[in-house]
């Protein structure tokens, strides 16, 4: 049993190995580091740690990190985890294993949300061991041990307005509770808040004020959401929060410029609904894209970018030397400069049935606050590339059946290779390759949808169906300001200088920037820019490449 001393109001450390020696050590240079503001404490097994995690429990003592070795006898440290994390639940999760033991750890980590894995030995710990400590306890203290208060949503499955509204708070990070008007809570709470069946979705918040049928606007001001600039000019405007937005906020933001960075939805754009992402720089054993989102979120605003949610920009215009952004309510703001990272928006499947039921069984992206719903159902994953292998890998874990259907030949040809080998794995996935949805089929919500594989048709049962099929720009609202291509992507520096003649109306007496529009000033960066590599990776590296424009633009004012 693990000693456990008088209680304390200190966040506690653990370290679980059966190995004495190691656990010794382990403990040895985290007291070192953290013993001032923490309390180590060591376990030697997976049972006396479980014992001791109970224990701090009762005692209301705060656990902020577990470090836990993977190959112990009797539980292996991904069991231990998986028990602990109902025990401990916001403690962050380290696993500590053997060169040899890579592979098998990376794999077992996917069935547990861990945060980092390390690899034995950590020497020199200020390498190795202390960087991955602070940013579990970076993380930790972000979200801490607090009790969270929950938004409650009152609705119907089967609404798309529902839907849209767990969407919207899921995608923020938002913590809210759902109730169904089906069950006897989510009648009481209809009935108390004054409201029918339709008004759903009903939002009742922290403080009991009850809103029918709310916009995003409304839900992100009643959630505490920055929905108002604090100024009405910055440096740089940051239009879209996708990985190249995030990008561009946190570089700018920590470079010295004023940044504000502006969301029609949420942050995270299509990267941000991925479940795991594996092949993202500096992530072996994957990431989430709402765990990356909320990384990249906390870090711009750490370097005091702002952050407004929840603002429809429906225009963009030149006034002298500021480049000012226009909101739909009327309100605009200025900056110096701006970057557009708009990102891409999923093709609309265009067969019959499938506009009727959107939001009802049809969605577009992975929808993950859907998964557990889908539990025993025969889910379809519309689309041949990562995104829609990752939804098919996700939906694994809840669907008694996940069928992606691909209209191409092949996967080969739009998906990475260590995607394609998962799926190859997974009994219960099956991949049909030259097929398409052609109906889909329901009353109040999917039941159906027909396939056509090449000459044959046939309709089959479907409880969920997820759309990811090729990518369009939303950048009407640009029209007449900035060149576009005729897909609607926007084409930028070199691209703009045909046959030695600068775009129409430039004004300076260079040639524009790399990731520069055809307005001076404005940049591009990520999806939305023509002829760009769609990799989180590349939009990121597009986002702050961008700044550093922006700041070769700025020393020309």
């Amino acid at each position: 049993m693990t000693a456990i001393e008088p209680r304390s109001t200190k966040p506690v450390l653990m370290t679980v190995d059966d190995d004495p020696g190691v656990s010794r050590a382990v403990a040895r240079d985290l007291r070192r580091r953290y013993g001032q503001d923490h309390r180590i404490v060591r376990a030697e097994s997976g049972r006396d740690a479980l014992d001791a995690l109970r224990e701090l429990t009762l005692r209301g003592e705060p656990v902020a990190a577990i470090l836990a070795d993977y190959r112990m006898p009797e539980m292996n440290g991904i069991e231990f985890l998986e028990q602990a994390m109902d025990i401990a639940p916001h403690a962050r999760r380290a696993l500590l294993t053997a060169y040899a033991d890579t592979d098998a750890a990376i794999q077992a980590i996917n069935l547990v949300d861990v945060d980092h894995y390390l690899l034995k030995p950590w020497d020199p710990p200020e390498e190795k061991l202390y960087p991955v400590v602070d940013a579990l306890v970076e993380t930790w203290r972000a979200v801490g041990q607090r009790p969270i208060d929950e938004i409650r949503v009152v609705g119907h499955r089967w609404s798309a307005e529902c839907f849209s509204a767990r969407d919207f708070l899921a995608r923020n990070s938002v913590p809210y509770r759902y109730y169904s008007i089906d069950e006897p809570e989510g009648a009481r709470l209809l009935e108390a808040a004054g409201a029918g069946p339709d008004d759903v979705p009903v939002l009742i918040t922290t403080d009991g004020t009850a809103l029918r049928s709310p916009t995003d606007a409304q839900i992100a001001a009643a959630c505490g959401l920055t929905t108002d600039p604090v100024s009405d000019f910055y440096d740089l405007i940051v239009i879209g929060g996708g990985p190249a937005g995030l990008g561009s906020a946190v570089y700018g933001a920590s470079e010295g410029l004023r940044t504000v960075l502006v969301e029609r939805h949420a942050t995270g754009g299509q990267a941000g609904q991925s479940s795991r992402i594996e092949n993202y720089l500096g992530f072996p054993d994957g990431v989430s894209g709402a765990q990356l989102t909320d990384r990249a979120r906390r870090q711009a605003a750490k370097f005091g970018a702002e952050v407004l949610t929840a603002r429809d920009v429906v225009g963009l215009e030149a006034r002298g030397s500021a480049r000012v952004v226009r909101f739909g309510d009327g309100s605009e703001i200025a900056a110096h400069s701006v970057v557009l990272a708009t990102g891409v928006s999923y093709r609309s499947l265009e067969a019959p049935g499938v506009a009727d039921l959107t939001g009802r069984g049809v969605f577009y992206g992975s929808a993950a606050t859907e998964a557990p719903a889908c539990r025993g159902e025969d889910v379809y994953i519309v689309g041949g590339a990562n995104s829609a292998g990752q939804a098919a890998v996700f939906f694994a874990k809840h669907a008694a059946t996940v069928t992606l259907v691909v209209r191409g030949p092949s996967l080969e040809a739009s998906m990475s290779s260590y995607l394609i080998k998962q799926i190859e794995t997974i009994d219960n996935i099956t991949v049909r390759t030259g097929c398409q949805v052609v109906e889909a089929h329901g009353d109040d919500h999917l039941q159906s949808v027909t396939l056509r594989q090449g000459e044959t048709t046939e309709s089959v049962k479907a409880g969920s169906m997820f759309v990811f099929i090729g990518a369009a720009p939303r950048t009407e609202w640009l029209d007449g300001f900035v060149q576009r291509d005729e897909r609607g992507f926007i084409p930028t520096g070199p691209d703009l200088v045909v046959e030695g003649k600068r775009p129409p109306g430039w004004t300076l007496d260079r040639d524009p920037y790399h990731l520069e529009a055809s307005v001076p000033g404005v940049f591009v960066a990520g999806d939305v820019r023509a002829d760009s590599v769609k990799r989180v990776a590349s939009a990121v590296g597009e986002g702050a490449m961008a700044v550093t424009l922006v700041h070769r633009y700025l020393a020309e004012q």
